[in-house]
């Protein structure tokens, strides 16, 4: 692997950038853009854990919502969804199965 002069200039133009930016960083207003950058990043943080921290009332609520329009919507949806699982399930007039008794499904070959 040769270098070349793209390559020399490449990496003197990167060292000259870093000693600049370095040299900004150290000033009066480089440290004042630093504590600025610091706090955005906080607030960014907090903002994020927040969201997190709200995550699952919100999908409860979205869900909850969702099934309350479908349902006032398509009344029939809920009747014609448990008559396709019992189809599917092969359990005519059963309640909705639980994880412990839901089939478990062959796998594909």
């Amino acid at each position: 692997m040769s270098i070349n002069s793209k390559h020399l200039a490449t990496f003197i133009l990167g060292a000259a950038a870093g000693v600049a930016a370095h040299k900004y960083l150290q000033s009066e207003e480089g440290e004042k853009l630093l504590e600025d950058l610091k706090t955005k990043a906080n607030n960014i943080k907090s903002d994020a854990e927040g969201a997190v921290n709200k995550a699952p009332e919100y999908l409860d609520e979205l869900k909850a919502k969702g099934f309350d329009g479908l349902k006032s919507s398509f009344p029939e949806a809920e009747a014609f969804f448990k008559d396709l699982y019992e189809k599917f399930t092969g359990n005519k007039g059963a309640t909705a199965a639980t994880p412990e008794t839901m089939p478990i499904p062959d796998p594909i070959s």
